[in-house]
């Protein structure tokens, strides 16, 4: 696939305080009287019903925001070619904020542009930005996506009639089996008997695989399917197919299958977004560790389908009212992982804020498969 260039048509929220003085980029507090030009990086198209659709709905609210002119590029892959879009944006477009989006983006890429221009800010999503060990003119952001995923597992346990739930995923890292993990045991919380069985593809995008593993899951008996994927149209369109239901990822796909489509997770990046734009507008200290759930309004759920029963609909939104108040965690214990080890003892829990969480290395109990 060709990209299509621009260039070529023309602890939560508290973890700010980890911010380091940014020093040259105080010079940015006029920026709001003369405008921001602020660039956006997409790994794939702006309209892939997933990861960069999520993103890209972001950068459209940005657009609204006065004195803002936002830059785009999409279909560029996590080589050197980012860095040259990256000088393009800076050196064609004078822009003074990136938001270089793919994970893979990160090291070398942005670490590499990042020193080159002390004067840019970049936040990237979902690196690990150290202090001491990288750019202060660089920064991270991420969600705890995990939480709406277990909001769907609460969904899909009400849902499910086979008492069988389906996760199709990419990589088995830390940030996809937490999904995996939530997501089977919000289901297990309405029906503790119900199983999750997963299929990992190997890569983020595999339009093939995804629909080969969909489709196996299926004749598994699996009647409720999420996923963590880049793009989830082909999951949730060979889903509806086979007369399935879904829990969508990343942004709504509710169009795409309106009978079948349960709810989703959602990303909601605005609200990182606007946090790292109006510190660039005002010359403060760029946000390098920036971190939020349902709380901080870092993720969100799509609307309820027309199939989600009333009582699905009860007990997912008293989950989500604890979320929002900041009293409800997923990982607590007694917990065991799918082998029969003990994870975490009665009274124990893992806060999203823990390490633990951050280098994840199981599958829950109820979980059928294995990586």
């Amino acid at each position: 696939m060709t990209p299509l260039t621009r260039r070529a048509s023309l602890k939560s929220i508290a973890a700010l305080g980890a911010a380091g003085t940014l020093g040259g980029l105080h010079g940015l507090a006029g920026a709001q009287a003369k405008g921001l030009t602020v660039g956006v990086i997409y790994v794939g198209p702006r309209d892939d019903y997933g990861y960069n659709q999520a993103h890209a709905l972001a950068a459209a609210e940005l657009k609204k925001v006065a004195g803002v002119k936002v830059v785009e590029e999409e279909n560029v892959p996590e080589t050197t070619a980012v860095q040259k879009s990256m000088t393009g944006m800076v050196m064609q477009d004078g822009a003074k904020l990136l938001f270089p989006t793919s994970f893979g983006y990160f090291d070398p890429h942005v670490l590499a542009q990042a020193a080159k221009y002390p004067e840019v800010r970049f936040s990237h999503c979902g690196g690990l930005w150290t202090e001491g060990k990288h750019p202060k003119n660089a920064g991270s952001f991420f969600g705890y996506i995990e939480e709406a995923q277990f909001l769907n597992g609460v969904v899909a346990g009400h849902m499910s009639k086979s008492g069988k739930i389906a996760f199709v995923a990419a990589k088995p890292i830390p940030q996809v089996l937490r999904n995996i993990n939530a997501f089977t045991l919000g289901a297990r919380s309405v029906k503790p008997g119900i199983t999750c069985s997963v299929i990992f593809t190997g890569d983020w995008s595999m339009a093939v695989k995804e629909a080969e593993a969909t489709n196996s899951l299926a004749d598994q008996g699996c009647d409720v399917f999420t996923m963590h994927v880049d793009g989830p149209k082909v999951v949730v369109e060979t889903a509806a197919k086979r007369g399935k239901m879904v829990c969508g990822y990343h942004a709504s796909q509710a169009r795409l299958a309106p009978q079948a489509y349960l709810t989703g997770a959602e990303w909601n990046w605005i609200t990182a977004y606007l946090q790292v734009l109006e510190a660039a507008r005002t010359g403060k200290p760029h946000p390098n560790f920036l971190r939020g759930g349902m709380k901080e309004g870092f993720v969100k759920m799509s609307a309820y389908g027309p199939a989600v029963t009333d009582a699905a609909k009860k007990q997912a939104d008293e989950v989500k009212a604890k979320m929002l108040a900041g009293q409800f965690d997923i990982f607590k214990g007694p917990l065991k992982d799918n082998k029969g080890k003990q994870i975490l003892a009665a009274g124990q829990v893992h806060k999203q804020t823990d390490l633990a969480l951050e280098q994840m290395n199981y599958l829950v109990e109820g979980v059928q498969g294995s990586f």
